[in-house]
Protein backbone atom coordinates (compact mmCIF):
# COMPACT_ATOMS: atom_id res chain seq x y z
CA UNK A 1 0.00 0.00 0.00
CA UNK A 2 2.06 2.73 -1.07
CA UNK A 3 0.64 6.28 -1.06
CA UNK A 4 1.55 9.97 -2.05
CA UNK A 5 3.03 12.37 -0.09
CA UNK A 6 -0.33 14.66 -0.30
CA UNK A 7 -2.57 11.51 1.25
CA UNK A 8 -0.37 11.92 4.12
CA UNK A 9 -0.22 15.88 4.50
CA UNK A 10 -3.60 15.78 4.20
CA UNK A 11 -4.71 13.24 6.78
CA UNK A 12 -2.60 14.97 9.25
CA UNK A 13 -3.70 18.51 8.55
CA UNK A 14 -7.57 17.23 8.43
CA UNK A 15 -6.32 15.69 12.13
CA UNK A 16 -5.16 18.80 13.28
CA UNK A 17 -7.94 21.10 12.20
CA UNK A 18 -10.02 18.78 14.33
CA UNK A 19 -8.41 18.77 17.48
CA UNK A 20 -7.87 22.61 17.00
CA UNK A 21 -11.30 23.17 17.04
CA UNK A 22 -11.77 20.94 19.94
CA UNK A 23 -9.13 23.12 22.01
CA UNK A 24 -11.25 26.31 20.70
CA UNK A 25 -14.18 24.79 22.37
CA UNK A 26 -12.98 24.09 25.37
CA UNK A 27 -10.94 27.26 26.17
CA UNK A 28 -13.86 29.03 25.04
CA UNK A 29 -15.95 27.21 27.83
CA UNK A 30 -14.25 25.38 30.34
CA UNK A 31 -16.50 23.35 32.07
CA UNK A 32 -17.55 19.13 32.63
CA UNK A 33 -19.51 18.28 29.76
CA UNK A 34 -23.37 16.57 30.35
CA UNK A 35 -24.12 13.10 29.38
CA UNK A 36 -25.89 13.99 26.08
CA UNK A 37 -22.84 16.42 24.84
CA UNK A 38 -20.06 13.37 25.51
CA UNK A 39 -22.56 11.31 23.82
CA UNK A 40 -22.97 13.46 20.69
CA UNK A 41 -19.30 13.92 20.57
CA UNK A 42 -18.15 10.26 20.76
CA UNK A 43 -20.80 9.24 18.46
CA UNK A 44 -19.61 12.17 15.40
CA UNK A 45 -16.06 10.35 16.26
CA UNK A 46 -16.72 7.03 16.32
CA UNK A 47 -18.77 8.17 12.87
CA UNK A 48 -15.48 9.52 11.61
CA UNK A 49 -13.36 6.52 12.31
CA UNK A 50 -16.42 4.54 10.32
CA UNK A 51 -16.52 6.88 6.87
CA UNK A 52 -12.73 6.54 6.96
CA UNK A 53 -12.67 3.48 7.11
CA UNK A 54 -15.30 2.63 4.50
CA UNK A 55 -13.30 5.20 2.33
CA UNK A 56 -10.10 3.01 2.98
CA UNK A 57 -12.42 -0.19 2.07
CA UNK A 58 -13.71 1.23 -1.24
CA UNK A 59 -10.49 2.81 -2.29
CA UNK A 60 -7.57 0.24 -1.47
CA UNK A 61 -10.07 -3.40 -0.62
CA UNK A 62 -11.35 -5.25 1.82
CA UNK A 63 -8.19 -6.45 2.81
CA UNK A 64 -6.68 -3.02 4.13
CA UNK A 65 -10.36 -1.68 5.40
CA UNK A 66 -10.76 -4.75 7.55
CA UNK A 67 -6.93 -4.10 8.88
CA UNK A 68 -8.22 -0.26 9.79
CA UNK A 69 -11.34 -1.23 11.51
CA UNK A 70 -9.04 -4.27 13.31
CA UNK A 71 -6.74 -1.45 14.43
CA UNK A 72 -8.86 0.96 15.71
CA UNK A 73 -11.47 -1.50 17.45
CA UNK A 74 -8.65 -2.94 19.18
CA UNK A 75 -7.11 0.76 20.06
CA UNK A 76 -9.80 2.39 21.14
CA UNK A 77 -11.26 -0.73 23.61
CA UNK A 78 -7.35 -0.09 25.51
CA UNK A 79 -7.90 3.34 24.83
CA UNK A 80 -11.11 2.23 27.60
CA UNK A 81 -9.27 0.59 29.62
CA UNK A 82 -6.88 3.10 30.23
CA UNK A 83 -9.10 5.64 30.94
CA UNK A 84 -9.01 3.99 34.44
CA UNK A 85 -5.60 5.41 35.32
CA UNK A 86 -6.38 8.87 33.53
CA UNK A 87 -9.63 8.77 36.66
CA UNK A 88 -6.63 7.71 39.12
CA UNK A 89 -4.39 10.56 37.81
CA UNK A 90 -7.10 13.43 38.13
CA UNK A 91 -7.80 12.48 41.51
CA UNK A 92 -4.35 11.84 42.30
CA UNK A 93 -3.54 15.79 41.36
CA UNK A 94 -7.16 17.22 42.54
CA UNK A 95 -7.66 18.70 39.15
CA UNK A 96 -10.77 21.22 39.37
CA UNK A 97 -13.45 19.56 37.28
CA UNK A 98 -14.05 22.01 34.47
CA UNK A 99 -10.27 22.31 33.85
CA UNK A 100 -10.20 18.23 33.30
CA UNK A 101 -11.47 18.54 29.69
CA UNK A 102 -8.26 20.50 28.86
CA UNK A 103 -6.33 18.63 30.53
CA UNK A 104 -7.43 15.54 28.65
CA UNK A 105 -6.99 17.31 25.43
CA UNK A 106 -3.38 18.28 25.93
CA UNK A 107 -2.43 15.33 27.00
CA UNK A 108 -3.97 13.34 24.11
CA UNK A 109 -2.20 16.03 21.96
CA UNK A 110 0.95 14.79 23.21
CA UNK A 111 0.64 11.41 23.46
CA UNK A 112 -0.37 11.35 19.74
CA UNK A 113 2.61 13.09 19.39
CA UNK A 114 4.95 10.67 20.86
CA UNK A 115 3.35 7.75 19.08
CA UNK A 116 4.10 9.29 15.41
CA UNK A 117 7.19 8.99 16.80
CA UNK A 118 7.07 5.78 17.80
CA UNK A 119 4.91 4.75 15.04
CA UNK A 120 7.66 5.66 12.27
CA UNK A 121 10.59 4.38 14.77
CA UNK A 122 8.48 0.75 15.00
CA UNK A 123 7.34 0.46 11.03
CA UNK A 124 11.19 1.44 10.14
CA UNK A 125 12.25 -1.25 12.12
CA UNK A 126 9.86 -4.19 10.59
CA UNK A 127 11.10 -3.71 7.62
CA UNK A 128 14.82 -4.48 8.58
CA UNK A 129 14.39 -6.75 11.11
CA UNK A 130 11.97 -9.78 10.75
CA UNK A 131 12.85 -10.87 14.20
CA UNK A 132 10.75 -8.19 15.66
CA UNK A 133 8.02 -10.19 14.93
CA UNK A 134 8.96 -12.85 17.58
CA UNK A 135 9.60 -9.82 20.55
CA UNK A 136 6.09 -8.09 19.86
CA UNK A 137 4.54 -11.53 20.23
CA UNK A 138 6.33 -12.71 23.47
CA UNK A 139 5.94 -9.41 24.44
CA UNK A 140 1.96 -9.30 24.09
CA UNK A 141 1.98 -13.18 25.16
CA UNK A 142 3.67 -11.67 28.34
CA UNK A 143 1.13 -9.01 28.56
CA UNK A 144 -1.98 -11.15 28.46
CA UNK A 145 -0.56 -13.50 30.78
CA UNK A 146 -0.18 -10.80 33.54
CA UNK A 147 -3.48 -8.84 32.61
CA UNK A 148 -5.12 -12.62 33.75
CA UNK A 149 -3.17 -13.37 36.05
CA UNK A 150 -3.60 -9.74 37.72
CA UNK A 151 -6.22 -10.24 39.77
CA UNK A 152 -7.41 -5.99 40.85
CA UNK A 153 -6.61 -2.83 39.40
CA UNK A 154 -3.86 -0.90 40.95
CA UNK A 155 -5.32 1.17 43.60
CA UNK A 156 -2.72 4.04 43.50
CA UNK A 157 -1.05 6.13 40.75
CA UNK A 158 3.00 5.80 40.70
CA UNK A 159 5.04 8.86 38.63
CA UNK A 160 7.10 7.96 35.97
CA UNK A 161 10.04 9.11 35.03
CA UNK A 162 9.51 12.09 33.36
CA UNK A 163 6.62 13.44 36.06
CA UNK A 164 9.56 13.15 38.65
CA UNK A 165 11.91 14.42 36.17
CA UNK A 166 9.28 17.69 35.63
CA UNK A 167 9.32 17.99 39.63
CA UNK A 168 12.57 18.20 40.06
CA UNK A 169 13.77 20.85 37.41
CA UNK A 170 11.02 23.41 37.82
CA UNK A 171 9.62 24.72 41.22
CA UNK A 172 5.74 24.03 41.22
CA UNK A 173 3.02 25.66 42.93
CA UNK A 174 0.98 23.85 45.42
CA UNK A 175 -2.23 25.58 43.86
CA UNK A 176 -3.94 25.68 40.44
CA UNK A 177 -4.31 29.54 38.87
CA UNK A 178 -6.65 28.53 37.28
CA UNK A 179 -6.34 26.83 33.61
CA UNK A 180 -2.50 28.20 33.39
CA UNK A 181 0.03 25.97 33.20
CA UNK A 182 2.85 28.81 34.39
CA UNK A 183 2.48 32.27 36.83
CA UNK A 184 4.58 34.08 38.70
CA UNK A 185 4.78 34.16 42.23
CA UNK A 186 6.80 36.57 44.07
CA UNK A 187 8.52 37.87 40.95
CA UNK A 188 9.57 34.09 40.60
CA UNK A 189 7.92 31.94 37.07
CA UNK A 190 6.93 28.74 38.56
CA UNK A 191 4.59 26.26 37.22
CA UNK A 192 1.64 24.76 37.90
CA UNK A 193 0.27 21.38 39.12
CA UNK A 194 -2.04 21.77 35.65
CA UNK A 195 1.52 21.01 33.57
CA UNK A 196 2.47 18.29 35.63
CA UNK A 197 -0.84 16.84 35.36
CA UNK A 198 -0.66 17.28 31.39
CA UNK A 199 2.69 15.15 31.46
CA UNK A 200 1.49 12.65 33.46
CA UNK A 201 -1.62 11.72 31.33
CA UNK A 202 0.58 12.46 28.11
CA UNK A 203 3.74 9.91 29.30
CA UNK A 204 1.56 7.72 30.93
CA UNK A 205 -0.44 6.84 27.48
CA UNK A 206 3.04 6.67 26.00
CA UNK A 207 3.55 3.92 28.34
CA UNK A 208 0.36 2.43 26.98
CA UNK A 209 1.59 2.04 23.70
CA UNK A 210 3.92 0.01 24.11
CA UNK A 211 1.50 -3.02 24.19
CA UNK A 212 -0.91 -0.91 22.06
CA UNK A 213 1.72 -0.32 19.34
CA UNK A 214 3.22 -3.93 18.99
CA UNK A 215 -0.88 -5.19 18.76
CA UNK A 216 -1.81 -3.13 16.18
CA UNK A 217 1.33 -3.79 13.94
CA UNK A 218 0.17 -7.65 14.30
CA UNK A 219 -2.54 -6.57 12.81
CA UNK A 220 -1.42 -4.27 9.76
CA UNK A 221 2.15 -3.53 9.02
CA UNK A 222 1.04 -0.32 6.83
CA UNK A 223 2.05 2.95 8.83
CA UNK A 224 -0.60 5.05 7.64
CA UNK A 225 -3.39 2.10 8.94
CA UNK A 226 -1.02 2.19 12.47
CA UNK A 227 -0.97 6.47 12.78
CA UNK A 228 -4.80 6.74 11.86
CA UNK A 229 -5.92 4.40 13.55
CA UNK A 230 -4.34 5.27 16.32
CA UNK A 231 -5.37 8.55 16.42
CA UNK A 232 -9.30 8.21 16.12
CA UNK A 233 -9.01 6.03 19.04
CA UNK A 234 -7.22 9.03 20.43
CA UNK A 235 -9.44 11.86 19.36
CA UNK A 236 -12.30 10.67 21.33
CA UNK A 237 -10.81 9.83 24.64
CA UNK A 238 -11.69 13.23 26.05
CA UNK A 239 -15.25 12.70 25.72
CA UNK A 240 -15.40 9.20 26.26
CA UNK A 241 -13.48 9.83 30.21
CA UNK A 242 -16.68 11.64 31.04
CA UNK A 243 -19.04 9.37 29.24
CA UNK A 244 -18.20 5.94 30.46
CA UNK A 245 -16.44 7.20 33.84
CA UNK A 246 -19.08 5.59 36.19
CA UNK A 247 -19.15 2.77 33.73
CA UNK A 248 -15.52 1.44 33.68
CA UNK A 249 -16.48 -0.04 37.26
CA UNK A 250 -19.04 -2.29 35.40
CA UNK A 251 -16.76 -3.75 32.79
CA UNK A 252 -15.49 -5.67 35.36
CA UNK A 253 -14.17 -7.99 33.12
CA UNK A 254 -12.97 -5.69 30.17
CA UNK A 255 -8.91 -6.11 31.36
CA UNK A 256 -9.60 -10.38 30.88
CA UNK A 257 -11.06 -9.58 27.68
CA UNK A 258 -8.51 -7.54 26.04
CA UNK A 259 -5.74 -10.10 27.65
CA UNK A 260 -7.25 -12.47 25.03
CA UNK A 261 -7.30 -10.04 22.28
CA UNK A 262 -3.46 -9.19 23.28
CA UNK A 263 -2.54 -12.97 23.22
CA UNK A 264 -4.61 -13.87 20.26
CA UNK A 265 -2.59 -11.35 18.33
CA UNK A 266 0.29 -12.01 19.33
CA UNK A 267 0.47 -15.41 18.66
CA UNK A 268 -0.76 -14.17 15.11
CA UNK A 269 2.84 -12.42 14.88
CA UNK A 270 4.62 -15.18 15.71
CA UNK A 271 2.80 -17.89 13.57
CA UNK A 272 3.12 -14.95 10.80
CA UNK A 273 7.22 -14.80 11.52
CA UNK A 274 7.38 -18.35 11.70
CA UNK A 275 5.39 -18.45 8.29
CA UNK A 276 7.85 -15.92 6.63
CA UNK A 277 11.32 -17.83 7.58
CA UNK A 278 10.10 -21.01 5.67
CA UNK A 279 8.09 -22.93 8.49
CA UNK A 280 5.52 -24.93 6.23
CA UNK A 281 3.47 -25.82 9.00
CA UNK A 282 2.84 -22.18 10.78
CA UNK A 283 -1.09 -21.31 9.98
CA UNK A 284 -1.56 -17.52 8.34
CA UNK A 285 -4.40 -15.80 10.17
CA UNK A 286 -6.97 -14.12 7.88
CA UNK A 287 -7.68 -10.51 8.75
CA UNK A 288 -11.71 -11.39 8.72
CA UNK A 289 -10.95 -13.93 11.59
CA UNK A 290 -8.94 -11.25 13.70
CA UNK A 291 -11.74 -8.95 13.27
CA UNK A 292 -14.21 -11.59 14.34
CA UNK A 293 -12.13 -12.92 17.24
CA UNK A 294 -11.86 -8.99 18.49
CA UNK A 295 -15.54 -7.99 18.07
CA UNK A 296 -16.91 -11.09 19.31
CA UNK A 297 -14.12 -11.18 22.49
CA UNK A 298 -15.09 -7.65 23.18
CA UNK A 299 -19.33 -8.14 22.80
CA UNK A 300 -18.97 -11.18 25.41
CA UNK A 301 -16.86 -9.44 27.83
CA UNK A 302 -19.23 -6.18 27.79
CA UNK A 303 -22.39 -9.44 28.02
CA UNK A 304 -20.62 -11.15 30.86
CA UNK A 305 -19.83 -7.69 32.88
CA UNK A 306 -23.07 -6.60 32.91
CA UNK A 307 -25.02 -9.79 33.84
CA UNK A 308 -22.28 -9.73 36.61
CA UNK A 309 -23.46 -6.34 37.79
CA UNK A 310 -27.08 -7.17 37.66
CA UNK A 311 -26.38 -10.66 39.67
CA UNK A 312 -24.51 -8.60 41.90
CA UNK A 313 -26.79 -5.85 42.19
CA UNK A 314 -29.75 -8.40 43.23
CA UNK A 315 -27.67 -10.14 45.65
CA UNK A 316 -27.09 -7.38 47.27
CA UNK A 317 -30.42 -6.17 47.07
CA UNK A 318 -31.59 -9.74 48.40
CA UNK A 319 -29.10 -9.59 51.28
CA UNK A 320 -30.01 -6.13 52.01
CA UNK A 321 -33.91 -7.13 52.09
CA UNK A 322 -32.51 -10.40 54.19
CA UNK A 323 -30.96 -8.14 56.76
CA UNK A 324 -34.08 -5.92 57.45
CA UNK A 325 -36.47 -8.90 58.05
CA UNK A 326 -34.18 -10.19 60.48
CA UNK A 327 -33.85 -6.65 62.31
CA UNK A 328 -37.25 -6.55 61.95
CA UNK A 329 -38.03 -9.83 63.79
CA UNK A 330 -35.04 -9.10 66.51
CA UNK A 331 -36.86 -6.06 67.23
CA UNK A 332 -40.18 -7.63 67.46
CA UNK A 333 -38.69 -10.09 70.02
CA UNK A 334 -37.57 -7.73 72.20
CA UNK A 335 -41.04 -5.84 72.32
CA UNK A 336 -42.60 -9.08 73.35
CA UNK A 337 -39.80 -9.32 75.85
CA UNK A 338 -40.65 -6.23 77.12
CA UNK A 339 -44.28 -6.51 77.58
CA UNK A 340 -43.58 -10.15 79.21
CA UNK A 341 -41.66 -8.15 81.50
CA UNK A 342 -43.93 -4.80 82.19
CA UNK A 343 -46.72 -5.88 85.76
CA UNK A 344 -50.25 -5.93 84.71
CA UNK A 345 -52.22 -2.58 85.54
CA UNK A 346 -54.07 -3.41 88.82
CA UNK A 347 -57.43 -1.25 89.08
Amino acid sequence: MSLPAWVWIVTIVGFVAVIAFDFHLVARNPHEPSFRECTAWVSFYVLLAIIFGVGVLLVAGPRYGGEFFAGWITEYSLSADNLFVFVLIMSRFSVPRKYRQKVLLVGIVLALLMRGIFIAVGAEAITRFDWLFYLFGAFLIYTAWKLIGHQEEEAEFSENLALRTVRRVFPTTDQYHGAAVTTRVDGRRMVTPMLIVMVAIGTTDLLFALDSIPAIFGLTKEPYLVFTANAFALMGLRQLFFLIGGLLDRLVYLSKGLALILGFIGVKLVFEALYHDGVSWAPQISIALSLSVIVGTLAVTAVASLLKNRYDRLRAASSTENQATENQATENQATENRSDREPADVD
